[in-house]
């Protein structure tokens, strides 16, 4: 009875582990760590990543009561251009090879509102996870989370070995000007 009961039990285990799905086996690194898994962003696929960013940040938004977002081409345009120069440059930092501000190039751009802030990330993860990263940290939080925030600027730049550089920028829409006395 003992040697019916261990053969129905492997061959029920036997049977279970058919049954399981297997996980795909981790690919690792040199340094015998989990090897980075590439994020690439083909170019048919820009539209759908900005909008993606700007939904996530916008879920964010509406978590903690606040409008949301549009997307302002001349913010896209200044985020586009700065991400593409910390590349060059090597390094996630404010300032432009050429010295300038993030308010400077959002204003050379073409922004006729008000800067709010810029959000810059070295990374080789997706649009999801930034914001998620963003999220975490106080000041970066604090971009996303202002009141005064109505449009948004999104941008990046692939390195060939998979890096993105990304750049949102958020500002407030220039307001109309009203007529008195007409």
């Amino acid at each position: 009875m003992f040697r019916i009961s261990a053969l129905l039990l492997t061959a029920a285990l036997a049977l279970g582990a058919c049954a399981a799905p297997t996980a795909a086996p981790v690919r690792l690194g040199a340094d015998g760590r989990p090897a980075q898994v590439v994020y690439r962003i083909n170019p048919a696929d820009a539209p759908r990543v900005r909008q993606r960013m700007q939904d996530g940040m916008n879920t964010m938004r509406a978590q903690n009561g606040l409008p949301p977002l549009q997307a302002n081409a001349a913010l896209a345009s200044a985020a586009a251009t700065h991400a593409q120069d910390m590349s060059f440059q090597s390094r996630p930092w404010h300032w432009g090879s050429d010295g300038s501000s993030p308010m400077l190039r959002s204003q050379r751009a073409g922004y006729q509102g008000t800067f709010i802030g810029e959000l810059i990330s070295e990374t080789f993860e997706n649009e999801f996870e930034t914001v998620n990263a963003w999220m975490v940290e106080p000041e970066t939080r604090q971009v996303i989370l202002d009141r005064r925030a109505s449009e948004i600027g999104v941008g990046w730049h692939q390195d060939p070995n998979g890096k993105l550089w990304w750049t949102v920028v958020l500002g407030e829409g220039a307001q109309p000007m009203f007529m008195a006395g007409r």
